[in-house]
């Protein structure tokens, strides 16, 4: 208990250098391609996975924003393996960064918003006002909008952050508690280790729809600009 609470979210370094990066690329290796005619289950299930993802995520898109499925795709596996690799022990969860996540929002967001003003420039300009205003309410109305498309981004970002923070903390907290009343008082133990195993089961489910939102969000940004 004495250890500090934030302490698994501080990027790990061997022999003083950050190791980040290796992290980030380690779930690469658990969607392996195969040449084989036949493939195993693992694979089979990799590809059934990728198919669902397309017809949710895809299907509503014009061909030009189909020309990102793959990166549609690799972005949803990328962060619900990431976030499923960060629930077992002793390990570090990069979208717990903001700075990671700022990172994959921002490129993502202006790559379908500079998409939208190069081949849809006037239905762009018309989300800066709503048809029918009042003139002496345009400038205000201009000024939201344009914030409300610059926080986009950030949206993205804080809303992953935060889901996988908060998750991690509560899992650290009710697993401190259950190993302190051990020696307290077993049956309270063993009610918060039933609480421990029934948020374990939550911040699975979490892990992966925050994922779904993250990359639906992205899709349907990619989708009012194509």
């Amino acid at each position: 208990m004495n250890e500090n609470l934030f302490a698994s979210f501080i990027t790990p370094t061997v022999m003083g250098l950050p190791i980040v990066v290796t992290i980030i690329m380690f779930p690469s290796i658990l969607f392996p391609s195969s040449e084989r005619l036949i493939t195993n289950r693992l694979h089979s299930f990799q590809h059934w996975l990728i198919k669902l993802i397309i017809k949710q995520m895809m299907l509503i898109h014009t061909p030009k924003g189909r020309t990102w499925t793959l990166m549609i795709v690799s972005l949803i596996m990328f962060i619900g393996s990431t976030n499923l690799l960060g629930l077992l022990p002793h390990t570090f969860t990069p979208t717990t960064q903001l700075s990671m996540n700022l990172s994959m929002a921002i490129p993502l967001w202006a790559g379908a918003v500079i998409l939208g003003f190069r081949h849809k420039l006037k239905n762009s300009l018309a989300h800066f006002l709503p048809q029918g205003t009042p003139i002496s309410l345009i400038p205000m109305l201009i000024i939201i909008e344009t914030i409300s498309l610059f926080i986009q981004p950030m949206a993205l970002a804080v809303r992953l952050t935060a889901n996988i923070t908060a998750g991690h903390l509560l899992m650290h907290l009710i697993g401190g508690a259950t190993l302190v009343l051990m020696n307290i008082s077993p049956p309270t133990a063993t009610i918060t280790f039933i609480i421990l195993l029934l948020l374990t089961v939550l911040e699975f489910a979490v892990a992966l729809i925050q994922a779904y939102v993250f990359t639906l969000l992205v899709s349907l940004y990619l989708h009012d600009n194509t």
